[in-house]
């Protein structure tokens, strides 16, 4: 029996487990990416309805959802109570979306204690 090509033939499988790894890898990064910026949008979308309160609960929820629309997110529930504010802000992962599904982030903001 002759073994000669055998290298190539391991050559090419190796290559393309590497190549699947860093497919993978690069999915999975973008996910993680999405999630930060979910949670971002979260924040800023807090803080921007937190400093909106004064004109009422409705233009606090529409400058929290004008936020998180401009930095990619959906504004998912705006809660006020009082001079507090809650925002649920969401987002899909666009290639493995079906895989990982959207990601979430809530983020409150409001008045500091005394």
């Amino acid at each position: 029996m002759d073994d000669r090509g055998a290298a190539s033939v391991v050559a090419v499988v190796v290559g393309a487990l590497w190549f699947g790894l860093v497919a993978v890898g690069v999915h999975v990064g973008e996910a993680v990416v999405v999630r930060h910026r979910v949670g971002a949008a979260a924040d800023l979308g807090a803080l921007a309805a937190a400093g909106e309160l004064a004109g009422g609960d409705a233009g606090a929820c529409a400058r929290a959802g004008w936020v998180v629309e401009r930095m990619g997110g959906r504004l998912d529930a705006c809660l006020v109570r009082g001079w507090e504010v809650e925002v649920r802000v969401s987002a899909d992962v666009p290639v493995f979306g079906s895989v990982f599904g959207s990601t979430t982030a809530r983020a409150r903001a409001g008045p500091a204690e005394p």
